[in-house]
């Protein structure tokens, strides 16, 4: 069986939060098209949160609207095969009862998108593929954002999503 897990659809990543992913609202409907096929084939759905710890950025803080979920995301009450799980750290298995979830649900398979696509989303897949279960990557609902480095140059946030979609596909995750 095949789940869907949304990883970090957060305010934080809109045009107005503190961590701003280009083409946000275009990889937000993308996401929110996954989940309105997974609801109908009466897939299970993990959502994922991410929290910084007091020590860390003030992005993420919870409590603060840029930690909530994006706008029309989050389980549906009336669905008993839907979760949110609140980690601290990249991986969305590290520390939480993620996997375990998915196991009781009979998931051999499941279909990542989220944000960032080069941090928590890849953590993610590696961390899932890893544990035995096959990976699949919507690359239309992820984002990234630039980077630059001193030493290593910069590169634009399409080119950071790029990058880590191909490295995740080199490591075994599907790329739809």
């Amino acid at each position: 069986m095949i789940a869907l897990i949304i990883v970090d659809a957060q305010n934080e990543f809109s045009p107005g939060g503190k961590r701003p992913v280009p083409h946000h609202q275009h990889a937000l409907s993308a996401i929110l098209g996954q989940v309105a096929l997974a609801r109908k084939q009466n897939q299970p759905i993990a959502w994922i949160r991410h929290y910084n710890r007091p020590d860390e950025s003030k992005a993420f803080v919870p409590g603060t609207w840029g930690s909530e979920l994006s706008t029309g995301c989050g389980p549906d009450s009336g669905r008993n095969n839907e979760r949110l799980f609140a980690k601290d750290v990249f991986g969305a298995f590290t520390a939480t009862e993620l996997e375990p979830w998915l196991r009781a649900q009979g998931v051999d398979t499941v279909l990542i998108a989220g944000f960032y696509t080069h941090m928590c989303l890849s953590t993610s897949v590696r961390e899932a593929l890893i544990r035995g279960f096959g990976v699949l990557v919507d690359p239309r609902a992820t984002g990234a954002c630039d980077l630059t480095h001193d030493t290593m140059g910069q590169q634009s946030a399409e080119e950071v999503r790029r990058t880590a979609l191909l490295q995740l596909a080199a490591m075994g995750a599907q790329i739809l």
